[in-house]
């Protein structure tokens, strides 16, 4: 259950856009993500921060909830894909490398996603490594997702990094949360989501599949 409903629903365009975009995230997950960012933005009126954009999947749902709550999302990614994203491991997508480099540069991609979304006036790409990003952070946030680099120190750093930058009131949103380990990947569930319930500044409020949505206190 994800609480509150947001102020104007998905456009099924939009939503179609979405689903039709390079990425991971299913769309039941989708949709609840669009949900809880338009909610919370909408009554707490800070912008939105994606960790992890990749091809801008994801970024389509949240950009439609900063449109929708009258913010911005800033999309925060180095776009040279994580470790699970590289050549030989099971997400490599060989379309997305750089043929001049021989790296992964999901950057065009991404900014084809967002303009053909018409979601170029709402949503800020930010390319970098997230921890930098967030060093020099300080604006508040309502909404933050970390769906970043899926290893033990990324995740630590991610969760380091964006937390401390969620307002009260806000929400952090967490993908791949995997308690059983025969699901997935263990980082974003002992790295992001364990630390953050243990800090005693976030409340669990919503799960749907991997997603996870916790509330600051």
């Amino acid at each position: 259950m994800v609480p509150g409903m947001p102020s104007a629903p998905l456009s099924p365009v939009l939503r179609a856009r979405a689903m039709a975009a390079k990425g991971f995230m299913p769309g039941d997950e989708g949709d609840a993500l669009y949900d809880a960012a338009t909610a919370v933005a909408t009554n707490v009126g800070h912008p939105m921060v994606e960790v992890g954009s990749y091809c801008g999947r994801s970024t389509v749902w949240l950009g439609a909830a900063a449109r929708a709550a009258g913010t911005v999302l800033f999309a925060i990614d180095h776009h040279r894909g994580s470790e699970e994203n590289q050549a030989g491991w099971e997400h490599h997508d060989p379309t997305v490398v750089d043929e001049r480099t021989g790296l992964m540069d999901t950057l065009p991609t991404f900014r084809a996603t967002i303009r053909d979304a018409g979601l170029e006036d709402v949503v800020i790409a930010v390319v970098g490594q997230s921890p930098v990003v967030a060093a020099h952070w300080s604006t508040p946030l309502s909404f933050v997702f970390i769906d970043g680099g899926h290893g033990q120190e990324p995740a630590r750093l991610d969760y380091e990094g964006w937390s401390r930058h969620v307002a009260v009131g806000g929400t952090l949103a967490i993908h791949d949360v995997f308690p059983d380990p025969a699901d997935g990947g263990r980082p974003p569930y002992e790295q992001i989501y364990l630390p953050a319930l243990r800090s005693g500044l976030f409340t669990e409020i919503g799960a749907v599949g991997s997603l996870r949505l916790l509330s600051r206190t």
